[in-house]
């Protein structure tokens, strides 16, 4: 069985969202007990990571090196058609991904202890932002 579908979310701007109800409740509607469930972001500026959901300081530091690894306002990018930050939020999202595949057991995600979804923002600005749920299996 197959089952597929498109969550929206509204970003602050850069920084992470957590999105685990949302896709826990796609995953409980599909009523698969055994499976994958295949997350995909379709934008090239915001990413999907699996991170520690216990201490938010986690998330934080993961901010501070990525703005010093890609930096806003680089003269190493070229692309900077919609503003200096641009470039590395492309950068940013290849770096952490825009897809994630999760494990479904016994009818729920079968995620760590600490584990959480977010929807990571690399653009400053707030965006509408689209996320593709597949969840198959049994």
């Amino acid at each position: 069985m197959i089952h597929q579908q498109t969550l929206t979310f509204n970003t602050r701007g850069r920084g992470t969202l957590a999105i685990d109800h949302e896709v826990t409740s796609v995953v409980r509607a599909a009523g698969v007990r055994t499976g994958l469930c295949h997350l995909f972001i379709q934008h090239t500026s915001a990413s999907l990571i699996l991170c520690e959901n216990a201490d938010p300081q986690v998330r934080n530091d993961l901010e501070r090196f990525l703005a010093e690894l890609v930096p806003d306002g680089s003269p190493l990018f070229r692309h900077t058609a919609e503003g200096p930050d641009d470039m590395p939020a492309h950068a940013r999202s290849i770096l952490t991904k825009m897809d994630l595949t999760l494990p479904i057991s016994d009818g729920r995600l079968a995620l760590g202890t600490w584990q959480g979804i977010y929807l990571y923002e690399h653009r400053t600005h707030p965006h509408h932002r689209r996320v593709v749920v597949t969840v198959q299996g049994d």
